[in-house]
C-alpha cells in the first residue's frame, strides 16, 4: 500500500484502530532508557520501506511507549511536517513493472535540513518491522509470496502478509544515530551525504534482519540429500564399502539414514506453538525469568554465526534459552541434543524446534562421524546459530564440569576449512533457585543408576510441575570471537591450507584454550541468588544451623564482600537483604525454622542438607580467593603479608583449574594483594607493620573470618588427601590411576566419618584433575613404568598444610591414609 498524501489525522487514527483489531505486536527497545535518548535533541524515526501499514504500526507503538510522537512536525525551525521518514519507496504502479526502490524525498529533506544548520543534530531511531518471523525456505513458492522479505510488497501481497502474519508482528527500536555525525564528512555535498546515510541505514536493517530471522532454512530433504553428496561423505562411503566389503549403494543408504537421524527440521510454526506453551509453563512453575546482558547476543548475531555455549544444569536448559532468545528478537539456534531425547512424541517436537540429534560416541564409526561433521560444517558456513553444551552432560553437583573437546573441535575444524563467515561463541549461565531434577541428582550421587529418558520418565516429571521452582536467571557472558582466539594460539593460521581431514599440530592447544575460555566466561556470568547465599553460609557451620539474626547479618556482609571487589561485570547479585533471603528459602521449603525464645534457629535438615550443596557450588568460585586467604589464618594469629601472597599464589593454579577462575596464574599475586586490602577494609584482617593479623577470638569479625574460611576448606582437604597418599607410598611406588582410586575411596570414608554433606568431596574427576595439574606444574612426574615420582618440593607443600588444616583434620587424614595403606 503506497502512502496516500493528504490523509487527515482522523482517518489515520481510524485506520490504525482498524488495523489493530487484527494485528498483535511484540516490541523490543521501545523506551527512552533502552534507546538512551538525549532529551535536548529532536527525535525522528526511520522505517526501511514505504508502507501505510508500517506507518500505522510505528505511530501506535510510539504512542504506547510514550516516546516522542512520530506523526507531528519535527520540533525545529522549518522542520519536516512528520518526525519519521522511510528509507526507500517503490517505483512503478499497479500495472507497471516494479523497479529498484529509491530513497525517499523526506530522507533527503532531513539531510538538507542538517546541512543548512550545522548546530542541529537529529536523533534518528531505526525501527525494524517484521510481519511474522519466519525465515525463508529455499524454493518454496508459497513462502516467497507470503514472506515479508520482498523489498517492497504490492498492495494485494501486503494485505495477504498482514492477514497471515499480522498476529505475530515483531517491532524492534534500535539506538539512535546522530544525523549530524553521519553527514559531517560531506557538509558540502548533499548527494554524498544522502548516499552515506542510506548506506549506513541499509546495513543496519540488513544486520537486524540477520539477527531476527537468521539465514534461509533449507528443506530438510534437500539438506539430507546434499550431505550425502558432499566430497567428504562420498569419500567416507567409498572407504567404508572397501573396508567392510559392502556394496557402495548400501553404504550410501546408511549414510542417508545417519543424515536423516541427525538433521533438525526447524519449523517456525512449532516455535510459535512452543512459545505460547512455554510462556504458560514458566508462569506456572517459576516466579520469573531474569535475562541479563542479552545485548551481547543481539549485537553479535547481526554479523556472525553464533555458537551459544550454556552451562548444563537441567533438561529445561534447551527450552529456556531458545525461548529467551526468541522473546528478545533473536532466531532460536539449532541445538545439539543427545540421541536419548529422540523418543516418541518428544523427539519430533524437539526436532521441529531446532534440535539435531547426536550419538554419545562415534569415534569407531567413521561414516557417522563424517556425516555429522559435514552437517555441522553446513550449519556454520550458512550462518545458522548453534547451541551445544561443552560439559557434555548435566552437572549433578552444581559445579562447572570439565569441558569435553568434541563439539568445540568440530567447530574449530569447520572454521579452518571455511572462515568467510565469522564464528563467535557466547557463554550463557543459566541459574536455577531450585533445579527440577534435584531429587534425582541426589539419588545418582548416592550411587543410584541414572534413569534412562523415556515417555514414562517424562510423565513423572510432569507431576512435579505443580511445585514452584523459584526464579531463573539467564546471564549472557562476554563473547569469544573464534578468529581472535586462533590469532593468539597460532597467528599464521590463515596462511595454511585446510580440508576436512587436516588436523594441524596446534589444533589440540587451540581447542583446549577455547574450552577453558568458554567455561571461565560462563562462571564469570554467574547469577547469585538467595538460595546460593543461604546455602553457602549454613553449610559452613558444623551443625548446619545458625541463629536467624546472625545468619542474616553474615549473608549481608558476604554480599557486601562481593560488591567490594566485583568478580566480573557480568555477575549479578540478588536484591533485598539477608532477612528477605531467609524468608524466601523458607517459603521454598529448603530450610527449617525452629522457634526459640532467644531467637529462631534456621537449619538444614534431611535431603535438603545435601541438595543445598548444589546451590552453594554454583557460586563457590566467587569466594575462592578470599576464602583461601582466610584459611591461612585458621591456625595462625598472624602472618607476613609476603608469606600470605606466596602461599595463596602457590595454591591458586589448582583452584583456577578446578573452579575455572578468570585470573591467569601470573596475575594471582596482584589479585591476592588486592583481596588483602579488601579484607583489611572490611575488618576481617588488621595490619601490624609488615604482618597481617586475624581479629580477636570471640569477636564478630573473627566469626566472619572463620565462616569465610570454610567456604573452600574442603577443597584444600581433598588436595591434602591426595598428597598424603602419594607421600605414604613414596616416590615411584604408585600410578596416577591408583592414586586417583585410593584418594576417592579415602575421601568418601572421611566424608562419612566427619558427616560432610558434600558429594563432590569424593568426586573422582576432581582428583583426576588435581593429579593432572600436579603433573602439568611439574610437581610430580611419571617414570618409564608409569609410576609417579616427586622431589622434596612435595614435602614442603605438605608441611605448608599445617597453616591451613587444623590438627584434628590432619590427624584424621593421616589415620585414614594409614588404614588405606
Amino acid at each position: 500500500m503506497r502512502l496516500i498524501p493528504g490523509l487527515s489525522g482522523f482517518f489515520l487514527t481510524l485506520l490504525r484502530k482498524m488495523l489493530y483489531l487484527w494485528v498483535r505486536t511484540d516490541v523490543m527497545g521501545a523506551s527512552r532508557e533502552a534507546l538512551e535518548l538525549d532529551p535536548n535533541k529532536p527525535v525522528c524515526y526511520v522505517l526501511q520501506y514505504s508502507s501505510l501499514s508500517s506507518r500505522l504500526v510505528l505511530e501506535q507503538e510510539v504512542r504506547r511507549a510514550g516516546l516522542p510522537p512520530a506523526n507531528r512536525p519535527l520540533p525545529v525551525h522549518n522542520g519536516p511536517d512528520r518526525s519519521f521518514f522511510f528509507l526507500y519507496h517503490r517505483t512503478g504502479g499497479l500495472f507497471r513493472p516494479r523497479q529498484t526502490p529509491v530513497t525517499t524525498a523526506r530522507m533527503r529533506e532531513y539531510v538538507r535540513l542538517c546541512q543548512q544548520d550545522p548546530t542541529l543534530d537529529v536523533q534518528v531511531v531505526p525501527v525494524s518491522l517484521f510481519w511474522g518471523r519466519s525465515p525463508d525456505k529455499a524454493k518454496s513458492l508459497i513462502k516467497m509470496i507470503l514472506s515479508d522479505t520482498w523489498s517492497v510488497a504490492g498492495r494485494l501481497q501486503k494485505f495477504l502478509i498482514i492477514l497471515v502474519h499480522g498476529r505475530n508482528t515483531y517491532v524492534q527500536f534500535s539506538r539512535p544515530l546522530s544525523l549530524s555525525a553521519v553527514i559531517d564528512e560531506y557538509r558540502d555535498s548533499e548527494e554524498k551525504a544522502e548516499r552515506k546515510l542510506a548506506r549506513i541505514l541499509r546495513t543496519h536493517f540488513r544486520r537486524v534482519r540477520q539477527a531476527v530471522l537468521g539465514p534461509d532454512l533449507s528443506h530438510r530433504r534437500t539438506l539430507v540429500e546434499g550431505l550425502v553428496r558432499t566430497p567428504a561423505v562420498k569419500d567416507a562411503i567409498r572407504e567404508t564399502a572397501r573396508k567392510d566389503d559392502i556394496p557402495p549403494e548400501k553404504v550410501r543408504i546408511k549414510a542417508r539414514k545417519y543424515a536423516d537421524e541427525i538433521a533438525a527440521s526447524m519449523s517456525i510454526a512449532t516455535i510459535r506453538f512452543l512459545e505460547v506453551l512455554l510462556s504458560r509453563l514458566w508462569n506456572r512453575i517459576y516466579n520469573g525469568i531474569a535475562v541479563n546482558n542479552i545485548q551481547v547476543a543481539q549485537d553479535v548475531a547481526q554479523d556472525n554465526a553464533v555458537v551459544y555455549v550454556p552451562c548444563h544444569r537441567s533438561h529445561i536448559d534447551y527450552l529456556l534459552l531458545s525461548y529467551v532468545l526468541y522473546r528478545n528478537g533473536l532466531m532460536p539456534p539449532h541445538i545439539a541434543a543427545g540421541i536419548n531425547l529422540n523418543m516418541p512424541i518428544v523427539g519430533p517436537i524437539l526436532r521441529r524446534g531446532g534440535a539435531f540429534f547426536m550419538r554419545r560416541s562415534f569415534k569407531d564409526n567413521p561414516l557417522y562421524s563424517t556425516v555429522f561433521n559435514e552437517y555441522m560444517h553446513v550449519m556454520f558456513t550458512r550462518g545458522y546459530s548453534v547451541e551445544y553444551f561443552v560439559e557434555g552432560g548435566r552437572s549433578r553437583t552444581g559445579r562447572m564440569l570439565q569441558p569435553r573437546p568434541g563439539m568445540l573441535a568440530m567447530t574449530v575444524r569447520s572454521f579452518l576449512r571455511d572462515h568467510h563467515k565469522p564464528i563467535v561463541f557466547i557463554p550463557v549461565y543459566i541459574g536455577y533457585e531450585k533445579v527440577m531434577e534435584g531429587r534425582s541428582y541426589l539419588g545418582e550421587l548416592r550411587g543410584k543408576k541414572k534413569q534412562k529418558e523415556s515417555i514414562f520418565s517424562l510423565v513423572r516429571t510432569l507431576r512435579r510441575l505443580r511445585s514452584s521452582f523459584g526464579r531463573v536467571a539467564v546471564n549472557f557472558g562476554e563473547a569469544i570471537p573464534l578468529a581472535g582466539l586462533l590469532d593468539e594460539v597460532h597467528p599464521s593460521w590463515r596462511q595454511e591450507a585446510y580440508d576436512q581431514d587436516y588436523r594441524p599440530a596446534w589444533l589440540n592447544q587451540a581447542v583446549d584454550t577455547l574450552a577453558t575460555e568458554v567455561a571461565t566466561r560462563i562462571n564469570a556470568s554467574v547469577a547469585v541468588n538467595p538460595i546460593g547465599m543461604t546455602a553457602t553460609v549454613l553449610l559452613s557451620t558444623e551443625r548446619l544451623s545458625m541463629d536467624e539474626g546472625q545468619l542474616s547479618r553474615l549473608m549481608d556482609q558476604f554480599a557486601e564482600l562481593l560488591r567490594a571487589f566485583p568478580y566480573a561485570s557480568t555477575v549479578t547479585l540478588p536484591e533485598g537483604h539477608g532477612k528477605d533471603w531467609i524468608d524466601y528459602c523458607e517459603g521454598m521449603g529448603l530450610v527449617n525454622r525452629q522457634h526459640q525464645k532467644l531467637g529462631d534457629i534456621i537449619a538444614l535438615e534431611g535431603n535438603n542438607a545435601i541438595l543445598m550443596t548444589y546451590y552453594r557450588n554454583n557460586i563457590q568460585h566467587l569466594f575462592a580467593l578470599p576464602s583461601l586467604i582466610a584459611c591461612l589464618f585458621e591456625n595462625n594469629a598472624s602472618l607476613a603479608r609476603e608469606k600470605v601472597v606466596f602461599l595463596a599464589s602457590v595454591v591458586y593454579p589448582y583452584l583456577q583449574s578446578e573452579l575455572f577462575l578468570k585470573y591467569q596464574a601470573d596475575q594471582a599475586e596482584q589479585v591476592v594483594d588486592q583481596w588483602l586490602d579488601v579484607l583489611v577494609a572490611q575488618g576481617l584482617l588488621r595490619v601490624d607493620g609488615n604482618r597481617l593479623c586475624r581479629p580477636e577470638e570471640g569477636t564478630d569479625a573473627m566469626l566472619r573470618l572463620r565462616v569465610l574460611s570454610r567456604f573452600i576448606i574442603q577443597t584444600l582437604e581433598r588436595y591434602h588427601i591426595a598428597i598424603a597418599i602419594l607421600r605414604k607410598h613414596g616416590s615411584g611406588k604408585i600410578s596416577a590411576a591408583e592414586l586417583e582410586e585410593q584418594s576417592t575411596l579415602l575421601a568418601e570414608r572421611m566424608a562419612i566419618l566427619f558427616g560432610l554433606n558434600a558429594p563432590e568431596f569424593f568426586d573422582k574427576s576432581l582428583f583426576r584433575n588435581f593429579i593432572a595439574n600436579l603433573q602439568k606444574n611439574e610437581v610430580i612426574t611419571t617414570d618409564a613404568n608409569g609410576q609417579l615420582c616427586y622431589s622434596e618440593g612435595l614435602d614442603e607443600v605438605a608441611e605448608d598444610a599445617r597453616l591451613v588444616l587444623n590438627v584434628e583434620k590432619r590427624q584424621a587424614i593421616q589415620q585414614v591414609t594409614m588404614l588405606g595403606a
